[in-house]
C-alpha cells in the first residue's frame, strides 16, 4: 500500500527519467558554456591590460613629414 500511495507502482516512471537526462544535459551544457565565457572574459580582460600599457607609453607626437 505505501507503495501505490508514493507512486512507485510498476517500477520508475519513464517520463520522470527522460526529464531527470535532460536536465543533466541543460547543466553539462550549461557548464560548458560557463567555462567558454570565462576564457573569453580572461582574454579580453589580458587584451584591455595590454591595450591600456601601450597607452600609458608617452610618445611624443611626431611632426608631418611635409609642412
Amino acid at each position: 500500500m505505501a507503495k501505490a500511495l508514493l507512486g512507485y507502482v510498476g517500477g520508475p516512471d519513464p517520463r520522470l527519467l527522460a526529464e531527470m537526462r535532460r536536465l543533466q544535459q541543460r547543466v553539462q551544457d550549461l557548464e560548458s558554456e560557463l567555462l567558454r565565457m570565462q576564457a573569453q572574459n580572461d582574454a579580453l580582460a589580458v587584451a584591455s591590460r595590454e591595450e591600456s600599457l601601450l597607452s600609458s607609453i608617452d610618445v611624443p607626437h611626431a611632426e608631418p613629414a611635409m609642412a
